[in-house]
């Protein structure tokens, strides 16, 4: 069995050297229609996340971080403001060197001219762009999920197991586990049997409640992955997926390993969990964000060892005006990004993204205020997410009546209430 901590200078040198061979190919171009009004002009990965980075930026540091530098973004769904936001901050890499970060949006570059049909017809449709570059591994990643992972551990795992595709994995609640790939495993991490999204996911031995879930991170030896995708185009009745159709076929054919999480999950001292999300609906994205303002996070965005590399303006500091005991401004249990001015007005444990105005009067207790937004004076907003560019008008009360917000705005189940400029344009604000 594959022991991560027993590396030595042999394979680190090959690790590394193999790093500088693999290309990288982040999925970024689905909706995320569970996040509802937040992508309606722009896709899931472009979304903005923890004050001042983008959904897509965790994936792009941990390649960078990890060593590989030869990454491919696959765009498709409105994607204009990831596209900008990738050239604008990604662009430091040198081509000089062989460093790049491509854009591959759909083009309909094959014969069919379909656009992407499926993550597996993504790769596909830009095979001979991938050819060019002459991989020996090609790295697949999934641009909507929140975590830090060292990819070079995956591949010294996959390197050492001799493995023809090794599929990273994470434990998971065996209910949460039917939106997964579910896997099982012998006693040396080769999948027996991957499931995707079963409607009743076979537990983990010993662990009744838990499933083994895959993170949609795959390693695959290049040249295999070339003829699986030529194959799977012409097939009979495929989705072109890699969860659905390529990896549960491989299993009965080829060395598939699992790679655990746990065992590449860059983590500060202190640590209680292997942090991944899926910030993908109202509810996970509000608590994902609410999590970074407390005393210790489980995410660490302050690691100067690994760093989150993004595109950010260039603000002035934030700043907070106003001292007299009925309009202080003041921020508590708080993140606020810069270019913000919260002016006697009180915030305590929220996100301001930045570029922010809280005016006079205002609370604003346990809310995500997206970039560019302006709230009006004497507004009261609590458990709730305010999208980018929302100007509140003065007064608005939003989180105390629950019937009220769900005939104006989108109200989750659990009581998060997502304001956005369409809803507001409607209510004549």
């Amino acid at each position: 069995m594959y022991d991560p901590t027993d590396r030595g200078t042999a394979i680190d040198i090959e690790v590394n050297d193999r790093l500088r061979k693999t290309l990288a190919l982040i999925l970024a171009g689905g909706r995320g229609s569970r996040l509802m009004d937040l992508t309606d002009w722009h896709a899931k990965p472009a979304i903005p996340f923890a004050g001042k980075f983008r959904i897509i930026d965790f994936t792009l540091s941990n390649c960078i971080n990890s060593g590989i530098r030869r990454i491919g973004v696959l765009t498709q769904y409105k994607a204009h403001s990831l596209l900008q936001h990738i050239q604008r901050g990604w662009g430091f890499l040198r081509g000089e060197f062989n460093e790049f970060v491509e854009l591959l949006p759909a083009q309909q570059r094959t014969q069919g001219e379909n656009w992407y049909k499926g993550t597996a017809d993504a790769v596909f449709q830009n095979l001979d762009i991938v050819h060019a570059h002459r991989p020996e591994h090609v790295l697949v990643l999934a641009g909507d999920h929140v975590y830090k992972m060292h990819y070079g551990k995956m591949l010294a795992h996959h390197l050492a197991a001799g493995a023809d595709v090794t599929v990273a994995c994470i434990e998971v609640p065996l209910e949460a586990a039917k939106g997964f790939g579910v896997m099982a495993v012998d006693e040396d991490d080769r999948i027996v049997r991957f499931d995707e999204k079963p409607a009743h996911p076979q537990p983990m031995p010993g662990h009744p409640d838990k499933a083994m879930a895959s993170m949609g991170i795959y390693i695959f030896n290049a040249q295999l992955l070339f003829d699986l995708l030529q194959k799977d185009s012409t097939a009979a009745g495929t989705s072109h997926d890699f969860g659905k159709d390529l990896i549960p076929a491989l299993v009965k054919s080829h060395r598939v390993i699992a790679h655990h999480f746990q065992d590449s999950c860059v983590m500060h001292e202190g640590a209680r969990e292997h942090y991944w999300r899926d910030v993908g609906t109202i509810d996970a994205y509000w608590e994902a964000n609410m999590d970074l303002t407390t005393v210790t996070p489980a995410l660490n965005l302050y690691d100067e060892s690994w760093p989150i590399w993004t595109d950010q303006p260039q603000s002035p500091p934030a700043k907070f005006v106003f001292d007299s005991d009925n309009r202080r401004g003041m921020a508590v249990d708080s993140l606020v990004a810069g270019g913000c001015i919260v002016s006697g007005a009180v915030v305590r444990r929220s996100m301001l993204f930045s570029n922010v105005r809280v005016n006079s009067f205002c609370v604003v207790e346990d809310v995500v205020i997206l970039p560019n937004c302006d709230i009006g004076r004497h507004a009261r907003l609590k458990r709730c997410i305010v999208d980018q560019g929302v100007v509140v008008p003065p007064g608005l009360v939003v989180g105390e009546d629950a019937a009220l917000d769900a005939k104006r705005f989108h109200r989750t189940e659990k009581g998060i209430t997502l304001v956005t400029a369409e809803r507001l344009k409607l209510l004549g604000a």
